[in-house]
């Protein structure tokens, strides 16, 4: 079952706001000097995900409303270079999270997933025989040449892919821009991964971290969407703003929200058919059976001659 966020917006950060609920919907409130409030709304049923940046605090109203239109709240470090947690809608079927557990927990279909990350990022099939450490070799070759690429181009010399959260500020505009570009990216993959019901920590490249699947499923768009964009913004005056702004704009343009949901499903499920529509009635809750399968729940199975 798809998630309808073909059409939502991807995600809004927010910094040093305390978000509310009013009579007119959830707003971002912020306090003036004078005492004074001033108050944007915010189009939650259009949003897919929003980041809370740092100074950032929000009501229990405004939250149940958040969770009410499925927008998912990932709480997110300065300058949205961290991701520290996130809601999770509760009204979710568990029939994608159960897809994903059967590929996860058999080695061999955990590496035909893995395998087929790489055929997604690198346009290539995996020959018969390579290991998961060959995988790996092969991806620090072609982000390495990537990189190299794209600091040419730009004329950066002796570029150096740094993260080092406790000196930001003395990090070059390349680095932090891509920073924050991936942590958006990974807060927009989040989204997708819980509005599928699907598990964050389950990843089959990436490994014990609550967000190891997101990681996974981040890396598919990093070399078309954050890193050239970061390179591009090696002269910014503020390049984490600036590659937040243009990636919220990319992303809708190049409607990444749907095709992650897509590529999920083909990672899952690579021979069946997709359905592409929502049906309007979901059984969220059965009882499992070894012998029956799924059985119908709110039921009394019990007989007379058991009592």
């Amino acid at each position: 079952m798809l998630p309808r966020i073909a059409d939502s917006l991807s995600f809004l950060y927010l910094e040093n706001v305390r978000v509310v609920q009013d009579d007119t919907g959830v707003c971002a409130q912020v306090q003036k000097d004078d005492g004074s409030d001033s108050r944007v709304s915010l189009p939650v049923a259009a949003l897919s995900c929003v980041l809370m940046g740092t100074g950032t605090s929000i009501t229990n109203p405004a939250m149940a409303t958040l969770a009410r239109h499925g927008t998912t709240v990932v709480w997110s470090g300065a300058g949205g270079v961290r991701m520290y947690s996130a809601s999770q809608p509760s009204n979710l079927t568990t029939e994608w999270l159960e897809r994903q557990v059967r590929c996860w927990a058999d080695e061999t279909t955990r590496f035909d997933v893995a395998s087929r990350m790489y055929e997604m990022r690198f346009g290539m099939t995996v020959p018969q025989g390579t290991t998961m450490h060959s995988l790996r070799g092969l991806e620090g070759q072609r982000m390495k040449a990537l990189y190299q690429s794209l600091a040419q181009r730009h004329r950066m010399r002796g570029f150096k892919r740094n993260y080092n959260p406790q000196h930001w500020d003395h990090q070059n505009p390349v680095n932090q821009a891509l920073s924050a570009a991936n942590t958006a990216l990974y807060g927009v993959v989040h989204t997708a991964v819980l509005a599928m019901g699907c598990s964050p920590a389950l990843g089959f490249i990436h490994s014990g971290k609550q967000h190891s699947f997101v990681y996974d499923l981040a890396d598919l768009y990093k070399a078309k969407h954050t890193i050239p964009l970061a390179f591009s913004l090696h002269h910014s005056n503020q390049p984490d703003r600036d590659a937040r702004i243009r990636l919220r704009a990319e992303f809708r343009l190049y409607k990444l929200m749907p095709q992650i949901v897509h590529d999920i499903q083909r990672l899952l499920t690579p021979d069946a058919e997709i359905e592409t529509e929502q049906p309007e009635e979901v059984d969220l809750v059965h009882l499992w059976d070894p012998d029956l399968g799924a059985m119908e729940a709110g039921v009394n199975y019990a007989t007379d001659a058991e009592w």
